[in-house]
């Protein structure tokens, strides 16, 4: 059974830059999509960006568009979010997902029901 686990989150100050990383182990990654959401305190669970498995496409959020960038490297098992000019907005955990078995498409790509593992979260804190 696949497990992912998240690393990088803490504190940030707005307009700083934090680098998240999921890494996945016992079991296959590199055929899946994965991708990221974040859960802020009394909210729920958003799409925050994915990438696809072959041909690597990407879908963000249009309110992390320009400012983060999901990347992939199949050879380490490992899928991260870089996250630039951070606002307090920003603040939540970050959870990353494997996608079930299929494509990565815009009408999918920020379902959290096309995931089906997710790891538990890392806490990104952005003060103004």
């Amino acid at each position: 059974q696949v497990q992912l686990v998240e690393s990088g989150g803490g504190l940030a100050r707005a307009g700083g830059s934090l680098i998240l990383s999921c890494a996945a182990s016992g079991g296959s990654f590199g055929d899946y999509a994965m991708g990221w959401f974040r859960q802020a305190s009394g909210r729920e669970r958003e799409f925050v960006a994915a990438i696809g498995w072959s041909d690597r496409s990407t879908y963000y959020a249009d309110f992390v568009k320009g400012r983060f960038a999901i990347s992939r490297d199949n050879a380490k098992n490992t899928v991260y979010l870089q996250m630039n000019s951070l606002k307090p907005e920003d603040t939540g955990v970050y959870y990353c997902a494997r996608k079930i078995k299929g494509r990565l498409v815009p009408h999918n790509a920020g379902n959290r029901l096309e995931y089906n593992v997710w790891g538990q979260g890392t806490q990104v804190t952005v003060s103004s």
